[in-house]
């Protein structure tokens, strides 16, 4: 077993992260804990990747990830221009990532994630209990010279605490990107509170067949004092969020 307080390294994982507007705000809003506050708009975040060698991460090994959660208010990270989340579901096909995430305060559960790219037609699908429960689809161009970094910050809950961790991450995106189409496919399922708004009201979101980021050493309590990050002037500002 990983140990939770070492920091762990991904690098160019296949990674798409994105924002909507939920179709039952009060259900997204029930998941945030006391202490914690939702988004004005109850945005829900959600994050599919894909890791496809053991060469690609300091100890993970390959895997595939689905995170979902709720975005908070007054939560943003310094450099960050999209908000802080809470994390309600972390779907990890990982064994060793599922022990080391859930000894951090994530929802760690099983589950594998799927992303297709066939003709500037992207498909991202998520598994669990042998069923799909969330299927994406987008448009999705190709990467270009740009390259976007920062943080973006995630809180979770570990043996009662609130603990906040702001994870670096440089991504390619690619361009042009659309998402067309966001799938809950199991009302029976708990995922199924966050299900898009119809019609479909994407915030923010890109694609990226190269993703790197970190987790790191030491998650913050929420009553620390977190570490300010210090940005880079040269640094162009992308407007888009993390990966992680």
């Amino acid at each position: 077993m990983l140990d939770p307080a070492a920091p762990q390294l991904v690098i160019n994982a296949r990674t798409l992260l994105f924002s909507w507007l939920p179709a039952d705000p009060g259900a997204a809003e029930a998941l945030v804990p006391a202490g914690l506050r939702p988004d004005p708009e109850r945005q829900v975040f959600c994050c599919q990747y894909v890791v496809d060698d053991e060469t690609q991460t300091s100890g993970f090994g390959a895997y595939s990830l689905t995170y979902l959660g709720v975005s908070l208010a007054d939560m943003a990270p310094p450099d960050g221009e999209t908000p802080g989340g809470w994390w309600t579901h972390y779907l990890a096909s990982s064994t060793r990532v599922r022990h080391y995430a859930a000894a951090r305060g994530a929802p760690a559960a099983e589950g594998v994630t799927q992303i297709e790219l066939r003709g500037g037609r992207l498909t991202a699908e998520t598994w669990a209990d042998g069923r799909p429960l969330i299927r994406v689809t987008a448009r999705a161009g190709h990467t270009g010279t740009a390259a976007h970094s920062g943080h973006h910050r995630y809180l979770t809950r570990h043996d009662g605490e609130l603990i906040v961790t702001d994870y670096p991450y440089v991504a390619e995106p690619v361009s042009p990107f659309e998402v067309e189409s966001v799938e809950f496919l199991a009302p029976e399922h708990p995922v199924y509170a966050l299900r898009p708004a119809n019609p479909l009201h994407v915030c923010w979101g890109f694609y990226s067949p190269r993703v790197s980021f970190a987790y790191p050493a030491r998650p913050n309590p929420l009553d620390e004092p977190v570490p300010v990050h210090q940005v880079p002037a040269r640094r162009a500002r992308s407007g888009l969020p993390s990966g992680s």
